[in-house]
């Protein structure tokens, strides 16, 4: 049976990174389950469905061919034979996929394809309901977080080294403020810490030193 590395968080946190890492040194598939919601936004956008309408946002969900395939050490997601790249990275993805987020049939699709991941091998997930709802019996369960304004410093920094986005880091921190309150009191699988979750805060931690503290707990409890 594939072992799974479960990871929650708000945005900013450090989830993508620490996971990439320690995907790698296990030689787990690292897997972002926040792509396929920026997936679901962004043929959402394309196709002008209106994102602050759940019934619509609900017909549209099972109409999204997502294929998964593992390249390099994770999961890749392809729509219609392509990866979707930056084009789910912009602020205006960031403004919607939260209310596409919050519906039901999305989040239902959308752990439906991750837990059918587990046919690849072992995992590294990340996310906001990895812990709570998808793979909630994971002994290795994490709940990274960060200062907000800890967060905002790294979304900027991400935002302008990929060429996506110049904004300020009050703009930033505001988005990421609105994203947590949308999250955490969602009706459907809110982002909460689960019980059980080791929780590690990244603040005034190194990506290196957030990585060691996960990987001993991993192996603690794998082995």
């Amino acid at each position: 049976m594939a072992r799974v590395v479960a990871i929650d968080g708000p945005s900013g946190a450090g989830k993508s990174s620490v996971s990439r890492i320690v995907g790698g040194k296990l030689g787990f598939l690292h897997v972002d389950s926040g792509a396929l919601y920026r997936i679901m936004t962004w043929q959402a956008l394309v196709r002008k469905v209106d994102t602050d309408d759940p019934d619509a946002v609900a017909a549209f969900a099972p109409t999204v061919e997502i294929e998964c395939r593992p390249e390099n050490g994770a999961i890749a997601y392809y729509v219609d034979g392509e990866k979707p790249g930056d084009r789910i990275r912009t602020p205006e993805i960031n403004a919607h996929a939260s209310q596409v987020a919050t519906v039901k049939a999305v989040r239902d699709r959308i752990t439906a394809i991750l837990r059918g991941l587990t046919r690849f091998g072992d995992l590294v997930v990340e996310g906001r309901d990895i812990t709570t709802a998808v793979f909630p019996d994971s002994p290795a369960r994490f709940y990274l977080t960060a200062s907000a304004e800890a967060r905002a410093r790294r979304r900027q920094k991400e935002e302008v080294e990929k060429g996506i986005a110049n904004q300020s880091a009050e703009t930033v921190k505001a988005s990421l403020l609105a994203r947590d309150a949308i999250d955490s009191t969602r009706k459907y699988a809110p982002l909460r810490k689960a019980d059980g979750a080791i929780e590690i805060d990244s603040s005034d931690l190194t990506l290196e030193q957030v990585v060691d503290i996960v990987l001993g707990k991993i192996h603690e409890t794998f082995g």
